[in-house]
């Protein structure tokens, strides 16, 4: 076996399940789940119709690794319309079966595990799939601590010099999971003068960038560095999905995009490994790329849900509205003693709602878990649904005050 594996941590909803063993929900309760970030909403019609009306013929072929022209016309487009960012769809964009295989894909593409110390960077708390590509890449990994007081975004200039001469590729999520937190120009500048001095990769992890709550839309990377003048994007990937703009987490598509220098040998990497786009879900792609309608419906629904949550939880716990992503990441109250797990499992047992503990997302670093004594919460249900576990959550907390 690859040794390597026994390097992986367990995943957070297994140490959630964990957990909950011996917890017995309360019954006069329905079970209400804010654990999984999961999206609930329904599919858009035209996204079904597109997907049913080309299974006649979509199924008879074998896909091309690279996508077809159109999809990648279309993955094309949509960096047009929604950054003002025009990229060659022919050599800077590749489909992918949605961002979380890319970005584990593209470790194994960037590393190389015989320099010494090899190192990927990534925020913390983080996706788990960030650490789990880097050790499997033959890397480890370096976490850079989110800042409370800069609603959670993680402190690159913390990084110390040492550990960015070694670091081949760093992950960034903006807007973050958990946190929601947004990057803004002047630290993608700050890391883009990084990645010059020592040659390292950055891979743009930019899922959650439809669902904001107020202002301009989430700044993206390719967008940061044609605003600074970078129009080669040089050593940099964005990587974006359908699942939570268009409800489709079950199709599996997404596409990565940015320096032509950094495909060419991912879609070498992608050619043997066998992720090839089906073309029915390329034609379905396609349709949800090319609409904005439901995309703006989506965001009404997350905007509504956490209009008439936030509030009712800032009565009770350290939470705000976050910039974006559809998170609330909340601090456990005192009469917990900040034991997120404690938090949890009687929440869980007394009101029949689940929330995924911080710590769970996040690794000892510096002598700190940063997610330690925080919740996440994901108001991936419909609006009643996330508003009656806000209100037992609220009672919950006001039981032991």
């Amino acid at each position: 076996m690859n040794p390597l594996l026994s390097q992986l941590q367990p995943y957070p909803f297994e140490r959630l399940r964990k957990l909950f063993e011996g917890v017995t929900p309360n019954p006069a309760y329905r079970p209400i789940s804010l654990g999984i970030g999961e999206p609930k909403h329904a599919t858009p019609q035209f996204i079904q119709d597109a997907l049913a009306a080309d299974l006649a013929t979509g199924l008879s072929g074998y896909p091309p690794t690279a996508g077809t022209p159109a999809l990648r016309e279309a993955c094309a487009g949509w960096l047009q319309r929604r950054y003002g960012v025009a990229v060659d769809a022919a050599t800077q964009v590749i489909p992918v079966l949605g961002s979380r295989e890319a970005l584990f894909s593209l470790a194994q593409t960037v590393i190389d595990p015989t320099r010494p110390g090899a190192t990927v960077v990534c925020p913390n708390p983080f996706y788990q799939i960030y650490e789990g590509a880097a050790l499997l890449a033959g890397a480890q990994t370096h976490y850079v601590a989110s800042d409370p007081a800069r609603n959670f975004a993680p402190r690159w200039d913390q990084v110390p010099d040492e550990v960015w001469a070694r670091t081949q590729l760093v992950y960034v999520c903006s807007p973050g999971n958990p946190t929601g937190a947004v990057m803004p120009l002047e630290e993608w500048q700050l890391l883009f003068e990084l990645s010059d001095r020592h040659g390292f990769v950055i891979a743009s992890d930019e899922c959650y960038s439809e669902i904001y709550f107020q202002g301009e839309p989430p700044l993206g990377g390719l967008q940061a560095a044609m605003a600074l003048g970078r129009t080669d994007f040089r050593r940099l990937v964005m990587l974006t999905s359908l699942s939570k703009r268009s409800n489709v987490p079950g199709m599996r598509s997404g596409f990565v995009a940015g320096d032509a220098q950094v495909i060419k040998p991912f879609l070498l990497y992608r050619t043997y490994h066998g992720s090839a786009m089906s073309p029915v879900v390329a034609t379905a792609s396609i349709a949800a790329w090319g609409d904005e309608t439901h995309v703006e419906d989506n965001r009404r629904q997350y905007r509504e849900k956490f209009a008439r949550v936030t509030p009712m939880l800032e009565s009770v716990m350290d939470v705000r509205l976050p910039d974006a992503a559809f998170y609330l990441w909340a601090g456990v109250p005192a009469a917990w003693n900040s034991s997120d797990t404690d938090f949890a499992r009687e929440l869980l047992a007394q009101y029949n709602v689940t929330v995924l503990p911080g710590s769970y997302l996040a690794r000892d670093a510096g002598g700190a878990n940063p997610g330690r004594g925080r919740v996440r919460m994901a108001l991936v249900a419909d609006t009643d649904e996330c508003v009656e576990a806000a209100e037992r959550i609220v009672q919950f907390i006001q039981s032991k005050a």
